[in-house]
């Protein structure tokens, strides 16, 4: 089932990424606090005890976005009959209208490093990754998306910008776009350039979803490193507001904004406040077309 990307869903607004240190408290609300959850399929897949009944009693009540870890789109492992059967699975139990993963490598030789590794931006590369995404694709029974990660060295002696390909993989691969608007700004920092032209020439029709987070510093490095570890800074939430109306007048619709949080990890009151900050920019971005349609 290849798909070019994924048709308009409910989902919209801000969600969270459901993380193990919320399970207990989130599974022992009445309904759900936050207009959908992101969660990992790896996460939850073969697992048992008292986290997995919790995150599946959230998972079966709320609205849920899957969002991969491991199936390594641009490496050259292949994918277990196992693995893919259960995945399958699970976006089918779940209800998700999609699946995402990054484009990236993330195993070799079979073992996991656990890594989002950035790809080389090569011809060959590109060929292998389109032919890896067509694959998934027709094993699915949901559309599925590729997110832009954030990377900090070139991967060899590219061919192309990312840009390109980036552009390449989204049309070759006939597939939607995760727009992670923090990797855009982290990239946009330690490469220098400007994040606003970067977005400007990317196929924005394709975005069916975006992530937002916070960053750190690394001062021996002299890196911004996408940690998930900290608050959201005002200047990625200026982009996100000036790419939000562009997305929206590409696809016809408001996408859902996940909040990504994977490191100090803070307590869920705290997350889901950031969590209303970012839902006040968002409907702040997107108020000139609910006025239109008034």
């Amino acid at each position: 089932m290849v798909v070019s990307h994924p048709k308009p869903s409910p989902f919209a607004g801000v969600g969270v990424g459901l993380r193990r240190p919320h399970l207990e408290e989130v599974a022992a609300l009445a309904s759900a606090s936050v207009p959908f959850w992101e969660i990992a399929p790896e996460n939850v897949i073969g697992q048992g005890g008292t986290k997995a009944r919790q995150a599946w009693t959230i998972l079966e009540r709320d609205p849920v976005l899957s969002h991969g870890l491991s199936m390594s789109m641009g490496g050259f492992d292949p994918w277990a009959d196992e693995t893919l059967s259960d995945l399958v699975a699970f976006l089918k139990r779940t209800r998700t209208p999609w699946h995402s993963e990054h484009l990236c490598w993330t195993s070799v030789g079979g073992a996991n490093t656990h890594e989002l590794l950035p790809m080389p931006f090569t011809k060959a590369a590109l060929s292998h990754t389109v032919d890896r995404v067509k694959r998934l694709q027709d094993k699915l029974p949901v559309p599925f998306l590729l997110e832009n990660i954030s990377w900090y060295a070139e991967l060899g002696e590219g061919e192309m910008s990312e840009h390109a390909f980036l552009n390449e993989v989204l049309e070759r691969g006939d597939c939607g776009w995760l727009l992670d608007i923090n990797n855009i700004y982290v990239n946009s920092q330690n490469h220098g350039f400007d994040p606003k032209a970067f977005l400007d020439g990317l196929p924005l029709h394709r975005v069916a979803q975006m992530h937002i987070a916070g960053h750190s510093w690394d001062e021996e490095d002299q890196l911004i490193i996408d940690s998930h570890g900290a608050p959201v800074i005002d200047p990625v939430i200026d982009l996100f507001q000036w790419v939000l109306p562009k997305v929206f007048e590409a696809t016809g619709r408001a996408v859902p904004v996940l909040l990504e949080r994977d490191n100090a990890i803070p307590p869920l009151a705290e997350l889901l406040a950031e969590r209303e900050k970012l839902q006040a920019a968002y409907d702040a971005a997107l108020a000139p077309f609910a006025e239109t349609k008034a």
